[in-house]
Parts: structure tokens; C-alpha cells; sequence
């Protein structure tokens, strides 16, 4: 019997909390506030709630690849 594991969706939207853009990101949530910190992920606070914008999303997944583009990495050998 083979069980495959689907992961739960992330519905797209404007705003993502802090353990859904995690899932999108594939990231652990201290990895996460570590980019927030540094401000390679941008957010936005609504109360108590850290919200970070699908705009700052894409715009990290972005750097990472030009990142990886520079440095080389991302290219079949």
C-alpha cells in the first residue's frame, strides 16, 4: 500500500501568517523570524499578529535565486 503524503494547502491570498508563509516557504518558523529580523522577508504587524505580504514573499524567493545565480549554485553541472 503505498501512502503518499500530501501537504495540507495554503490558500492564496494577500497575507499569510507566520506558519503558513513557513509551509510556503519550506522553512522552520526560527529560520523564518531570522529573515524577518535581518529584513530579507519583509511583514506587517495587525495587532499582535506578524502578517507577512505574498508581495515579500515573492520578492525573497526572487533574491534567493538571483542569490544562488551569483554565487553559481542552481546550475546543472
Amino acid at each position: 500500500m503505498d501512502t503518499a503524503i500530501t501537504p495540507a494547502a495554503v490558500p492564496a491570498r494577500h497575507l499569510y501568517t507566520v506558519e503558513e508563509a513557513k509551509q510556503l516557504l519550506s522553512m522552520s518558523r526560527s529560520v523564518i523570524y531570522e529573515q524577518l529580523r535581518a529584513g530579507r522577508l519583509g511583514s506587517v504587524k495587525q495587532g499582535r499578529a506578524r502578517l507577512i505580504p505574498a508581495k515579500a514573499i515573492q520578492q525573497y524567493v526572487d533574491m534567493l535565486i538571483s542569490e544562488a545565480e551569483v554565487t553559481g549554485y542552481g546550475h546543472a553541472a
